[in-house]
């Protein structure tokens, strides 16, 4: 299965990690997406196959809703996955990982035809191999990109202490070493703790002993947002 992972900044300058679905998973999607819409529009035929011209007219209103509609209304109103995609653990974002939003996905919709040239997607393909985020043409107009969709990793139980705030800037690397302190210190024996806490001066304004491990768990429990 092909894949990738970007890192990207999100407009509230929030950095994500996005796993980039490789052209496997989405085929899958896309056929059981296909598959779906087939069995819709079998039995809606079965259904208005009694109601003569009418009911002709009402397939091709459906037949065009399912092939144009079906995706847009989902992917934006289902948190950017078709029950295909969903099923396969996929979903649609925008470049800069804010959610999709109605006119990019009809733009990449409306693009399937261009990408299904000459047949089979045959066009889509090349373009998903040749990009990074494997994003076929449609993706490359509208500025989006089909990625895994991952549950996020459950912030740590900090043991209770006073909030605290050090007066030194904290570097991404700072803050997950204070909480990854906070996760392990308390199947740690109280001495072990104490000498780990004691190891970051910096982030305690050099206190000792207890203090300094009460300190770690207060900035950990402002970082969880647990303590202001």
């Amino acid at each position: 299965m092909l894949d990738t992972v970007r890192e990207i900044s999100t407009p509230e300058l929030i950095e994500l990690r996005v796993h980039c679905a490789g052209p496997v998973p989405r085929a899958l999607a896309w056929l059981l997406d296909t598959l779906i819409r087939a069995g819709i529009f079998a039995l809606a035929n079965i259904a208005l196959g009694f109601v003569g011209h009418i009911g002709g007219g009402i397939m091709l209103i459906l037949y065009f809703g399912l092939e144009w509609l079906y995706p847009v209304f989902f992917e934006v109103l289902g948190g950017g996955a078709t029950p295909g995609k969903r099923a396969l653990g996929l979903y649609v974002l925008h470049q800069d990982g804010s959610p999709v939003g109605w006119g990019a996905s009809l733009t990449r919709n409306l693009l399937r035809t261009v990408d299904f040239l000459p047949f089979l997607y045959t066009l889509g393909l090349i373009s998903m191999l040749l990009t990074s985020e494997f994003r076929r043409i449609g993706d490359l107009v509208a500025g989006t990109i089909v990625a895994y969709r991952i549950d996020p990793t459950p912030l740590p139980e900090v043991p209770a202490a006073p909030a605290w705030r050090p007066r030194i800037p904290l570097t991404r690397p700072l803050q997950q070493a204070v909480l990854a302190y906070a996760e392990r210190a308390p199947r740690l024996s109280p001495e072990r703790a104490e000498e780990l806490a004691e190891i970051a001066p910096q982030l305690t304004a050099g206190a000792q002993g207890r203090t300094a491990v009460e300190r770690l768990y207060g900035l950990a429990r402002v970082l969880t947002g647990q303590a202001r």
